[in-house]
């Protein structure tokens, strides 16, 4: 049975709702700028303290957001998990990346290139200059669309795979090392006094390279041509 073509339409509304989606998000994150940082929404470091049912109502919001963009994928390619797996960080990576985009439309943020946000909040807080989780989602972006773009079916390497994983807890370590001491300390004021200082390069660029490197592990079998051997 011939399986049907990856209609560029797909491709086409998994961007249409990951940008949406980007939106949403950035209204959301400009509400509490207005909330917490009255005074400079530009600014977010020291950071606040958020109110408990806050905190509460953000890390939901944030397993709802990867929820939805999960569904989405599993009901836009269905082929096999590799492809689902390609449709999902596609749309993330689209998603994160207009992100920082519509931030900057709506109030002109980042300010500059090298500039620190607050990233995620699960586990515990993810820190980093805004550009670094910008050159992951370009990286699935890129590689997103070249598989799904191809009609074969892919198979990912156990070499490729493990190089992925490996690479991604590498920059995971980046993300989450700023918070540790914070965390080690348990002194909410030290919290409302950090100013992040530096990042951890050493770990993020061998992950984004193990990352890549990962990724391009993929090779492409042409299943009506092995029948046609048979």
């Amino acid at each position: 049975m011939k399986h049907r073509p990856y209609m560029p339409r797909t491709l086409l509304w998994l961007t249409i709702y990951a940008i949406a989606m980007a939106y949403l998000e950035a209204a959301v994150v400009v509400y509490l700028r207005e909330l917490y940082y009255p005074e400079n929404v530009l600014q977010i470091f020291p950071p606040k303290m958020f109110r408990p049912l806050d905190v509460i109502v953000e890390l939901g919001r944030e397993v709802a957001t990867i929820v939805m963009m999960i569904a989405v994928a599993l009901l836009a390619e269905q082929r096999n998990r590799l492809r689902q797996f390609a449709a999902f960080v596609f749309q993330f990576g689209v998603w994160d990346v207009f992100y920082y985009i519509w931030l900057k439309v709506l109030i002109g943020w980042p300010v500059s290139w090298r500039e620190w946000d607050i990233l995620f909040l699960i586990p515990w807080a993810w820190f980093g200059p805004w550009l670094t989780p910008v050159v992951i989602a370009l990286l699935f972006v890129l590689w997103g669309y070249w598989l799904l773009k191809n009609e074969a079916v892919p198979v990912w390497s156990t070499i490729g795979v493990m190089g992925f994983i490996v690479g991604a807890l590498l920059a995971l370590l980046a993300f989450l090392q700023p918070a540790i001491p914070l965390l080690v300390a348990g002194n909410v004021e030290k919290i409302r006094q950090f100013v992040p200082e530096g990042f951890w390069w050493w770990t993020y660029i061998p992950g984004v390279v193990l990352m890549t490197w990962g990724l391009w592990r993929v090779r492409f079998v042409d299943q009506t041509k092995e029948k046609g051997n048979h």
